[in-house]
């Protein structure tokens, strides 16, 4: 397929947002079989494997001296993959990677708050109308648990941490090494709860305290689907930035919504009702207006 080059950029954002999705959608297959914390676990064994082997075939190269942001990126992106593996199992998939997707109303917040970075009265109308929208979002889902919907504003606001964070590593670190800090990490963290819950005699949960055990069966078909998609989503990001200026493809990362509507239906899920709509496309429209904004003062 030959995409002209002038939307290679929009093409590729895309086919990253049907990635995680897909992710998303391999995730709410194994409901029931396996909790947030296992699925952090061989998500990332899965993309621990796909970079050693690129990292063998081509090695970075890094400038490196700011090990311990790369290592707080890790963790970050770790807790923010906990709590988004946490809200598709437990939520509708649509609603999930919409309270995700709010990274970008907490990176406008934060960067003002902590950075005193302001930008206009659009930015700040956009913030607005983005809590709107989460607002929206929740009402037709009170009937879920209370924490159920913290956790998902837990995933967006890690998120944005974990973004701001890139800003930091991109001059020092191979994109590679930056994806590998958050793979490693998702691999490592489980790994040591596992051992602590089972030395220490832990109960176990849902999230951090996990249980071991072996996929059978089919459920070997999605843990490798829910691994390669998001290699896939990961992959296609990193050539969308580089295709295309990032105030226009970062826009259209917002279709991983629409795609997540029409998978979790498909595996379930109920059609979202008018209030839900409203609250997605008050979170979209926040985004875009945030989005073109930093590209007209970037001048990306």
């Amino acid at each position: 397929m030959i995409v002209h080059y002038r939307y290679k950029g929009i093409f590729y954002m895309l086919l990253a947002a049907l990635g995680f999705s897909l992710m998303g959608g391999s995730a709410k297959l194994l409901k029931g079989s396996f909790n947030a914390g296992q699925l952090v676990f061989f998500r990332n064994l899965v993309g621990a494997v796909g970079l050693t082997a690129a990292f063998i075939i081509n090695p970075p190269v890094n400038r490196g001296g700011k090990f311990h942001w790369l290592i707080f990126r890790g963790f970050m992106g770790t807790v923010a993959l906990y709590t988004l593996l946490y809200c598709v199992l437990h939520l509708p998939l649509s609603t999930a990677m919409t309270y995700n997707l709010t990274s970008a109303i907490f990176i406008a917040l934060f960067s003002f708050l902590l950075f005193k970075e302001y930008h206009g009265p659009a930015v700040l109308f956009a913030v607005i109308i983005g809590f709107a929208g989460m607002l929206l979002v929740y009402k037709p889902n009170m009937h879920y648990p209370w924490y159920y919907h913290a956790i998902g504003l837990l995933s967006g606001i890690v998120s944005a941490i974990a973004y701001i964070t890139l800003g930091k590593l991109a001059p020092y670190y191979d994109a590679r090494v930056i994806v590998s800090s958050f793979i490693f990490c998702g691999v490592l963290i489980p790994s040591l709860f596992m051992i602590i819950g089972q030395v220490a005699h832990l109960p176990y949960n849902d999230f951090f305290f996990i249980q071991w055990r072996w996929p059978a069966g089919v459920e070997w078909i999605y843990i490798l689907w829910l691994g390669l998609a998001a290699l896939f989503g990961q992959y296609f990001v990193t050539k969308a930035y580089g295709a295309d200026k990032a105030g226009i493809v970062s826009v259209f990362g917002y279709s991983n919504i629409i795609f997540s509507v029409f998978i979790g239906m498909a595996l379930g899920d109920a059609f979202p009702g008018f209030v839900s709509w409203a609250g997605i496309c008050c979170i979209i429209l926040s985004g875009v207006i945030i989005s073109l904004v930093k590209r007209k003062r970037s001048g990306t």
